[in-house]
This record gives structure tokens, sequence and C-alpha cells, in this order.
């Protein structure tokens, strides 16, 4: 019965607003709390996106205007890029140095496929560091054009998992 109390203790709404202030008060990001009658996760500073605007816009324009002939020629093969490399393409950064993880158990289907589309809070993936799986929502909206990250895979601070265009 002590359980239960202390479970019931960690999900009172004021326990939550002094979590909240102690978060803040000492620039916690994540809080997970787990007991046999549920869990409690709080989260500060999300979503973890950037959007690469600049890089990509540099680079289309260069290329066009020096040699027109090559630009049309090889247009076929480059006409992908635009639609993933695009002003309306938003990166999804990891926000933090752990395990990459597309399925949220192994036998189970992954969270997203390139073709999907994803809101703000959609889950796209967990990122497992010491010893805490974190589900990082895509924090945008649209569909997911290139998943760049492979299953189980280290990642670091702000490596870029996955590309959305917005657009779409």
């Amino acid at each position: 019965m002590a359980d239960n109390a202390s479970s019931r203790e960690i999900f009172d709404v004021e326990r939550i607003g002094q979590l909240m202030a102690l978060m803040e008060q000492h620039s916690i990001n994540v809080l997970d709390l787990r007991s046999d009658d549920g869990r409690l996760r709080l989260r500060r500073g999300y979503p973890p996106v950037v959007a690469s605007f600049a890089p990509v816009a540099a680079p289309p324009a260069p290329v066009p205007a020096a040699p027109p002939a090559a630009a049309t020629s090889s247009a076929p093969s480059a006409s992908p890029a635009p639609a993933e490399d695009g002003p309306n393409i938003v990166i999804i950064k990891s926000p933090m140095v752990g395990t990459f993880y597309l399925r949220p158990k192994p036998d189970a289907e992954p969270y997203i496929k390139v073709g999907d589309r994803v809101d703000t809070d959609t889950n796209v993936c967990i990122i497992e560091a010491m010893k805490t799986f974190n589900e990082i929502p895509a924090g945008v909206s649209g569909v997911v054009v290139a998943i760049l990250a492979k299953n189980e895979e280290p990642v670091d601070f702000d490596r870029p998992l996955f590309k959305v265009d917005t657009a779409r």
C-alpha cells in the first residue's frame, strides 16, 4: 500500500508543479519517473529541430548558372535532390549522444518510414542514453523524405537523423 501512496504522490498536480520548477531551476531537460502504477515524463526545451535553409540554398544557385548544358543533361538524376534539399526541408537532429533506434522494440514496426506524414508530437525514434530510452518527437509537421541514421547506430549530439518536407 505504501507503493500506491508514493505513486499517487508522484502524479499529484502540485507535486508535478514542484518538479517542473526544480527542472527549470537546475536546467534539467528531461525527467522520467516510473512506478508500478504508471510513468511520468516531463520535458523542457523541445522540439529538437533545426532548419537548414542557408547551406542548402547556396549550392544550387552557382551550379545552374555556370554550365547550363550540363545542368540540363543531369536534370533527371538530380531531380530528387531539390525535393530532398529544397527550402521546405527541415532536418531533425539528435538532441543527445546515444544509440538510435527506429523501433520501440526489436520485433515491432518502425516508428516511421520514408513517405510517412508526421506532426510535431509524432515520436520518430528512440535514443538510448545512459540506460534511459528517450522518445524523440518530430517537432515539425510534414512528410519524411529521408532517414539519415541506421537502426542501433551510435549518434552524436546534433547528428542529422531525418529530413522532413514541410510543404507536403
